[in-house]
């Protein structure tokens, strides 16, 4: 209904606004002092007592009676071990050599996420509960999340590092350059969804990535002495548009393909991808555009593999589009169009600050992540 589509919006919305302050909040807290990119790490400690303060005070208790309350160890275990052996390997490898030790951590790694694959398949309460993936529009859904977000991932990464290690930015400047995707993002994304209620979300997340694509496609643009307001805000600002008219439709379809009980869980699994897919990009693409240690103490070889990445990272996120026009089938909701204007009943609370949409008041639905 409208109040899903509303929350879903907001969602989208703070979720690309709380990525793009991150660079700017950790470039003001290395400027600080020598040792201040030690903040950047500590700066999380506070945020997750305040997360955790908010959640307790302001987010309404759902669960499903249903479910099965004991927690999948061995399935947590496997995923989270066979993760940290792959991302391992690929981020040495390519720095180091593929040697015996780093090419077993890496087959290690493909092993235990096989077994985890496995074990949720038999598990009667599993974390990632593979029958969802049975929905087409879920399996695409998910499948977008993953080369989109690490497409921007990885962008966001090596954006920073080119603009002060090339372009001759500070911490600060470097970081407060991006803000213009804060600024599009929270402008466009409820509005993004509310298009995407009425004509699909097929178009818009088609079309969206190919778009972002095209940003980070112009970002070849920065290097040594690039202008802002010629070389990176242009870029910036198409990345941003094609990143607004993709995230909430995507997030909208996960939702919507689950059950309605299992929308907590359609949330989780999809933020797990879209956290799996940083991972991967931030270890792997550096190095598969040729940005080695000693080049980033090299202006010209990290401003041809900067251009390298960027272009990696377009392709990959334009690639999104054409998964999405391949997989997405969900249609219009007309009705949902026609009350999206409707008043919020008073007896119907919306949140912000969530991480799954809130349950129906009749208790038939649950969220939980």
């Amino acid at each position: 209904g409208p109040d899903r589509r509303r929350t879903v919006g907001a969602w989208s919305g703070l979720g690309g606004v709380a990525t793009a302050i991150g660079p700017v909040l950790g470039g003001f807290l290395v400027g600080l002092a020598p040792w201040g990119w030690r903040l950047a790490f500590l700066i999380n400690v506070p945020l997750a007592v305040l997360v955790v303060l908010l959640a307790v005070r302001t987010v309404p208790e759902t669960r499903d009676e249903q479910a099965d309350a004991r927690p999948d160890v061995t399935g947590a275990v496997l995923a989270a071990a066979g993760l940290a052996l792959a991302v391992y390997a690929l981020t040495v490898g390519p720095q180091r050599g593929w040697s015996g030790p780093v090419v077993g951590c890496l087959l290690a790694g493909l092993a235990l996420l096989i077994a985890f694959l496995l074990t949720e398949a038999r598990s009667s309460h599993p974390m990632m509960p593979l029958a969802l993936f049975r929905d087409r529009d879920f399996s695409g859904a998910n499948a977008v999340t993953l080369v989109v977000y690490a497409a921007l991932s990885g962008a966001l990464f090596l954006i920073p590092v080119q603009l002060q290690r090339v372009s001759g930015f500070s911490p600060v400047e470097a970081g407060s350059a991006l803000l213009p995707i804060t600024v599009v993002m929270l402008l466009l994304s409820a509005r993004m969804g509310r298009l995407a209620t009425g004509i699909g979300p097929r178009l818009p997340m088609t079309v969206g990535p190919v778009v972002a694509g095209a940003g980070l496609a112009l970002l070849v643009r920065v290097g040594p002495h690039a202008s802002y307001v010629l070389d990176l805000l242009p870029a910036l600002l198409v990345f941003s548009l094609g990143l607004s008219a993709t995230v909430a439709p995507l997030t909208a379809t996960v939702l919507a393909a689950a059950p309605h009980r299992q929308a907590g869980v359609a949330s989780a699994v999809n933020n797990d991808i879209a956290r799996v897919a940083g991972l991967l990009a931030v270890a792997v693409l550096p190095g598969l555009a040729g940005i080695t240690p000693s080049a980033y103490d090299d202006a010209a070889r990290l401003s041809a593999g900067f251009h390298h990445a960027v272009l990696i990272a377009g392709a990959l996120c334009a690639f999104g589009g054409v998964l999405s026009f391949l997989t997405i089938r969900r249609r219009p909701d007309p009705a949902g169009s026609a009350a999206a204007d409707a008043p919020t009943p008073r007896s119907v609370p919306t949140h912000c600050a969530i991480s799954a949409p809130p349950a129906p008041v009749d208790g038939s639905a649950t969220a939980t992540s």
